[in-house]
C-alpha cells in the first residue's frame, strides 16, 4: 500500500552547506520531519555542487517518513554561472551586465529542460531568455 502524502515543499538551499537556521528549520520543524535527517542527506548527496543553489522537493508522509528529489539549480543562477556574474542588474533594460550567444542560450535551455515546463528545446529557449532579459542580460543576435 502506497504512504499518504500529507505535504511537498520545495526548498532552495545551498548545496553541501543546508542548516537548520530559519527559513529552513521553522519550514521542517513545521512538517514534523526529522530536520537533521534530510539536512545530512541533502548536503551528502550535493556536496560535490558546493556554492550553487540546489532545489530540493520534499515529500512528506503522513507518517512523518519524507523523500526528496533534487532538482537542477534555477535558471538564473545558470545564467550567472555561465557569465560569471555575481548578480543581476538593478535596472533591467536600462543597464546590461552581459551578454549570452545563442549557443550559451541553448546549452542552459538543454540542461534545465527536465525541470521546465515544456519537453521543446525552442520553447525551453525562449524560457531562458526571458529570465535573462529580466536580469539584464542580453541575447547576441
Amino acid at each position: 500500500m502506497a504512504k499518504k502524502i500529507a505535504t511537498v515543499l520545495k526548498l532552495n538551499l545551498p548545496a553541501g552547506a543546508a542548516t537548520p537556521a530559519p527559513p529552513v528549520g521553522p519550514i521542517l520543524g513545521q512538517a514534523g520531519i526529522n530536520m537533521m535527517e534530510f539536512i545530512r542527506q541533502y548536503n551528502d548527496l550535493t556536496a560535490d555542487k558546493k556554492g550553487q543553489l540546489i532545489p530540493a522537493e520534499l515529500t512528506v508522509y503522513q507518517d512523518r517518513s519524507f523523500s526528496f528529489v533534487l532538482k537542477l539549480p534555477p535558471v538564473s543562477a545558470l545564467i550567472k554561472q555561465t557569465l560569471k556574474l555575481k548578480k543581476g542588474s538593478a535596472g533591467a533594460g536600462r543597464e546590461p551586465v552581459g551578454e549570452l550567444t545563442s549557443d550559451q542560450l541553448k546549452e542552459i535551455a538543454q540542461k534545465k529542460l527536465p525541470d521546465l515546463n515544456t519537453t521543446d528545446l525552442d520553447q525551453a529557449v525562449k524560457i531562458v531568455a526571458g529570465t535573462a532579459q529580466s536580469m539584464g542580460v542580453t541575447i547576441a543576435k
